[in-house]
């Protein structure tokens, strides 16, 4: 290890969290906690992911890969594949990592791999039999919670209690949140911890406080029609759709009161002033924006451009304008404990910009994602050969998409159409002309690149525990 501007490091990765959801990015909803973390560290204000899923996402995040450049298949288990947790070990540093019941996130495709204490919480709960139910039902974890919620509430008056927390864990949300802080407590420095939030994830099933927080008053009825029209598939009218927003913000808002208690762990242990914490969402979310709910295969603005926040102790604030790609995050994380990155990782450490102000590469941001024969088709595929490869490539002001199996493509000027609604992609004026011809070569040269992959064998032989999370997250 070589000089560095901290000792330790946490990444705290959310699931599905759009930009627009937080206030650094302009969110309408109050996020206390992100708020601090953005006016005294460095937002990106342009930061993109690499995957519309967080199988997609993720090992760019983890292992600065593109998804299916090692293997053809999703996850970061291929042999030549070195993970941030494996590269820092490596060096000394001791590594936890917490991931709230995303059964894509799990040891069996190699997301354990560098970790001294790894915790998935795929299976079992806290909660005992009931909360395994839940766990594994979590829509019906939202209804129990919101029946029972007068009752409990009543309760815990007579208590003197509060109800910040939710009746039930089904987003094991307090599980991961135990773990870290007990991680953070029991561990000597160097550490590097990394915590994955699934709160924001379909079903949204935040505590009542958070959503009595909101500007709008979504009742226990409203909230249950909400779950059961998306649940059973029935159209969404305008106010189903604003009520589902309204449970996703409180969601959110209930991840930022958990950050602020894993925040104020750091305190607690006397290094919050030698620890960075890097936030980021992994993809985005969608509520019709381009005619859909949650996150299916699609590279718009809504599932692909995230928040980006690095707060280091000691460095000015600042916001960044340039775009940037999560493949950075793993570098990132290494420069700042002073460790070399791994040599196959794609990334750039965006230190210098964070430190500087020295702008990062110009280089477009390259997204993918694997559609079957329909856009709501599940499961997720999980190799590339079980779909049309989609790509997109994002520079400063466009964005490009390519279905690289039927040759159809879109280009958006984010300039004029930051939604992405207008498609350029037969416009001859010049700028859009030369745009689409620029990124279409580097979209391209990415499908090339991926469909050169020898792909290594082995099927999927998901435990029991894993399919029946991802089947309760809604990928069966």
């Amino acid at each position: 290890m070589t000089d560095s501007p901290v000792s330790n490091a946490v990444l705290v990765t959310v699931d599905s969290l759009r930009t627009d959801a937080i206030e650094p990015y302009g969110g309408e909803y109050d996020t206390p906690t992100l708020s601090a973390l953005a006016e005294r560290g460095t937002v990106f204000e342009n930061a993109f992911a690499h995957g519309n899923w967080t199988p997609m996402s993720f090992p760019s995040i983890l292992a600065s890969r593109p998804v299916f450049a090692d293997t053809g298949r999703i996850g970061v288990d291929g042999e030549d594949v070195t993970t941030l947790a494996e590269q820092l070990q490596s060096a000394g540093v001791a590594t936890g990592g917490f991931n709230a019941a995303n059964g894509f996130l799990t040891e069996h495709w190699g997301y354990d791999d560098g970790f001294d204490d790894f915790d998935a919480f795929v299976g079992g709960s806290t909660d005992g039999r009931a909360g395994e139910f839940v766990a594994a039902h979590p829509t019906w974890g939202a209804w129990l919670q919101l029946l029972t919620s007068p009752f409990r509430r009543a309760g815990n008056f007579l208590r003197g209690g509060a109800d910040d927390q939710p009746f039930t864990d089904a987003s094991r949300m307090l599980d991961t949140e135990r773990a870290a802080t007990s991680f953070i407590a029991e561990t000597d420095d160097p550490f590097f911890l990394w915590v994955h939030y699934m709160d924001a994830h379909t079903p949204y099933v935040p505590a009542p406080r958070y959503l009595r927080g909101t500007d709008r008053r979504v009742g226990k009825v409203r909230m249950l029609v909400a779950h059961v029209r998306t649940g059973l598939g029935w159209s969404v009218g305008d106010r189903t759709l604003a009520d589902l927003r309204t449970l996703y913000q409180g969601a959110v808002r209930q991840v930022d009161a958990s950050l602020d208690r894993l925040l104020d762990s750091l305190d607690e242990a006397g290094v919050a002033d030698d620890t960075a914490v890097i936030l980021a969402g992994d993809h985005g979310e969608e509520f019709m924006d381009h005619g859909h709910l949650a996150h299916y295969p699609k590279l718009y603005e809504e599932l692909v451009h995230v928040p980006l926040i690095v707060d280091v102790p000691g460095i000015e604030p600042r916001r960044v304008s340039e775009h940037v790609g999560l493949d950075a995050v793993a570098p990132t994380v290494c420069d700042l404990l002073g460790v070399a990155p791994a040599d196959e990782w794609v990334g750039e450490s965006l230190l210098p910009t964070i430190r500087d102000g020295v702008a990062p590469l110009d280089t477009p941001v390259v997204t993918v994602t694997v559609r079957g024969d329909d856009v709501t088709q599940q499961p997720i595929p999980r190799s590339l050969d079980e779909g049309d490869l989609l790509v997109s490539a994002r520079d400063a002001d466009w964005t490009y998409i390519l279905n690289t199996e039927t040759g159809a493509e879109e280009l958006y000027d984010r300039r004029t159409d930051p939604t992405e609604q207008s498609d350029r992609s037969a416009d001859d004026e010049p700028t859009a002309a030369a745009a689409r011809e620029h990124l279409r070569t580097v979209a391209e040269e990415h499908a090339s690149t991926l469909e050169s992959v020898e792909r290594e064998a082995g099927g999927d032989g998901v435990d029991d525990d894993i399919e029946t999370r991802l089947e309760a997250l809604g990928y069966r």
